[in-house]
């Protein structure tokens, strides 16, 4: 039950449960922390799992690691990707990476070259109305965070993909309604843990993130 309630809520996860279900896929997972192979590999067991992140050690342990075909520890900004293998991912995860390169419109195009064809491309990244949200705990304004360094939008990106021969299938604002509903109950859960209340909370209902699904010609 809690796996399908994970597959069904998590935007993530849904998504490749959409494209995939069941049904084996190589993945490329770009932005690698936060012990996401352990997470998705739980999911989707046939999820054959790459991450790509700038350090090993961000939010991964041996359980994480244990779970990945392989890892490229890599600065993306500096445009060399010879080690990734072309023409061979499925599917591209890029959630909440590119605002953090100052270069993203170069990453993009090689990234791309690294999917097969007939590949899925997903990319989420704050939104130009994140810059006049209020700031918060946590990120709820685009300069919250000391390392956003640019700001993208849909205009921009679609353009990139169109000419790297993808299509674009979906984009627009964030709006996970499972998460806008559970906005109370995740503020009472913060105050009675005595938590800080984070921005994140609100992302969905104020319109903090884009994105785009893409496939390949």
């Amino acid at each position: 039950m809690m796996k399908f309630l994970s597959k069904v809520v998590n935007l993530k996860f849904n998504f490749l449960n959409h494209n995939f279900k069941n049904s084996k896929f190589k993945l490329l997972d770009v932005g690698a922390g936060n012990h996401s192979a352990t997470r998705i590999v739980g999911l989707f067991p046939n999820c054959e799992y790459h991450g790509l992140d700038m350090q090993k050690e961000y939010s991964n342990d041996e359980n994480d690691f244990a779970k990945m075909t392989c890892f490229y520890e890599l600065d993306l900004t500096k445009l060399d990707y010879s080690t990734i293998p072309d023409n061979y991912f499925d599917v591209i995860l890029m959630s909440h990476v590119i605002e953090h390169l100052y270069n993203g419109d170069k990453v993009l195009p090689i990234l791309i070259t690294k999917l097969k064809q007939g590949g899925i491309f997903y990319i989420e990244y704050p939104s130009k109305r994140s810059t006049r949200l209020p700031s918060m705990y946590g990120t709820l304004n685009f300069y919250d965070d000391p390392t956003h360094v640019r700001i993208y939008s849909i205009e921009e990106l679609k353009i990139i993909f169109e000419s790297c021969n993808c299509t674009v299938m979906k984009s627009g604002i964030r709006r996970n309604f499972y998460y806008i509903f559970a906005m109370p109950l995740r503020i009472i859960a913060a105050i009675i843990k005595r938590q800080p209340i984070s921005g994140n909370i609100f992302w969905d209902i104020l319109g903090f993130a884009e994105f785009l699904k893409v496939r390949k010609n």
